[in-house]
C-alpha cells in the first residue's frame, strides 16, 4: 500500500500536539477537598463524567482517521512491467497563419457543390497525419514542438501518447497570426534540444511545414547543420501545394464565414534540403503512401531496449478512513453533549 498525497501527513502535527496537551493535563487534574469524610460512601462520578473524559480521545481518534482519508491510501490493482524497443522522436508542426490554406479541399469545393470547412485546412491535415502517426507508434517516446513566429514544446518526450493527442487535437493557429510569421530554423533548434540529452539510441525529427521559413533566430539551415552533428535525422513532410492562391476560411465584421484567395508559398527545396544534410528522407503529403514510407525508413533505425512500468487502476481505500471518521467525530460530539445536558 502507498499514499496518493502523503504529504497531508503534516496534519498529523496539530493532532499530535493536541494529543500531548490531554494527556499531560490528564496526569495533573485533580482537586483538592478539605472535608473528605464528608463525602457519601459509594458515590462515583457517574456516566456523564466517564463520557466527558473519553470524548477528547474519541476526536483524536477521528481526527487521525479523517487525516489517513486525506492522504489517500491505495493499492495498485494491476502493475506491469514491460520491455520495449524505442526511439526517441520530436515531432515539429508549423503553426503560422499559411497553415490554414485549404490547399486540401476536394475538387467539389473548387466547383462549388460543396463548402469550404476548417477541417480542409493544412493544419487539419497535419494535425490528422500527426495522431495516425503517433497511434502505430505505441512503443517510442514522442514529443510536440509547435512553431510560427516562435518555437515552443507542447509535449516533452512522453509514453503518454493519450496526453500527447489530447494537447495535439487543441493546437490551433495563434490568433492574428501571418503568413510571414514562420521560424523553421527555431522549431528545429527546440526539437534538438528536447531530443538531446534522451539516452535512447537513435533520435528523430519528424518536421511538418510548407517549408516556407523567414523569421526566427536560427536559421533552417544553421539548425539542419546542428542536427547533422549531433547525429540526429530529419524526416521531412511537405504540407501544401505549388498554386500561388490558396483559399482560406475568413469572417466579417458580422461573424459570418466566407472565403478568400490569398497568395501562399510553398518551398519544397528548403525542407528536401534540411532532410539531405541530417540523413533523413523528405515526403510529400499530397503523396498518400508519404506516411507508410516514412514508417518502414523509421523501422529500420536501431532501437533501444527500454523497461515501462503500467498502472492500470488504483484501489482507493480513503472511504474507509473517511467513514469511520466521520462516525467517531459524530460519536464524540454526541458525548459531550450528552456529559453536559445538551443532547436533545
Amino acid at each position: 500500500m502507498n499514499f496518493g498525497s502523503p504529504f497531508m501527513f503534516l496534519l498529523v502535527l496539530p493532532v499530535a500536539i493536541a494529543a500531548w496537551r490531554l494527556f499531560r493535563r490528564g496526569r495533573n487534574r485533580g482537586i483538592k477537598f478539605s472535608a473528605f469524610q464528608r463525602i457519601p460512601e459509594g458515590s462515583s462520578a457517574g456516566w456523564r463524567a466517564f463520557l466527558s473524559s473519553l470524548s477528547p480521545y474519541v476526536l483524536l481518534l477521528s481526527l487521525l482517521m479523517l487525516v489517513i482519508a486525506s492522504a489517500r491510501p491505495r493499492t495498485a490493482l494491476s502493475r506491469q512491467t514491460k520491455s520495449i524497443d524505442a526511439i526517441a522522436i520530436a515531432m515539429t508542426m508549423d503553426v503560422s497563419g499559411s497553415m490554414l490554406a485549404l490547399d486540401f479541399a476536394p475538387k467539389e469545393c473548387f466547383e462549388g457543390r460543396r463548402s469550404f470547412t476548417i477541417e480542409m485546412s493544412r493544419l487539419a491535415m497535419v494535425k490528422k497525419i500527426f495522431a495516425d502517426f503517433v497511434r502505430k507508434r505505441p512503443d517510442d517516446l514522442i514529443g510536440l514542438v509547435a512553431f510560427g513566429g516562435y518555437a515552443s514544446t507542447r509535449v516533452p518526450l512522453t509514453l503518454d501518447h493519450e496526453a500527447l493527442l489530447k494537447v495535439l487535437s487543441a493546437i490551433d493557429v495563434p490568433t492574428g497570426s501571418g503568413e510571414q510569421m514562420t521560424a523553421i530554423g527555431d522549431g528545429l533548434a527546440v526539437a534538438l534540444a528536447r531530443l538531446k540529452d534522451s539516452t535512447l539510441q537513435s533520435k528523430i525529427v519528424i518536421l511538418l511545414s510548407d517549408g516556407v521559413s523567414n523569421v526566427g533566430a536560427v536559421q533552417p539551415e544553421q539548425a539542419a547543420a546542428a542536427a547533422a552533428e549531433l547525429g540526429i535525422k530529419v524526416y521531412t513532410i511537405g504540407v501544401g501545394t505549388a498554386s500561388r492562391h490558396s483559399p482560406f476560411l475568413v469572417k466579417d465584421i458580422f461573424g459570418s464565414e466566407r472565403v478568400m484567395y490569398q497568395n501562399t508559398s510553398f518551398d519544397e527545396a528548403q525542407l528536401k534540403s534540411i532532410a539531405e544534410k541530417t540523413g533523413g528522407v523528405y515526403f510529400d503529403l499530397n503523396d498518400r503512401n508519404a506516411l507508410e514510407e516514412a514508417l518502414r525508413e523509421i523501422d529500420k533505425l536501431e532501437k533501444t531496449k527500454i523497461d515501462s512500468d503500467v498502472y492500470d487502476r488504483w484501489n482507493e481505500y480513503f472511504a474507509i478512513f473517511l467513514l469511520i471518521g466521520a462516525i467517531l467525530l459524530v460519536l464524540a460530539v454526541s458525548m459531550s453533549m450528552a456529559s453536559t445536558r445538551r443532547l436533545a
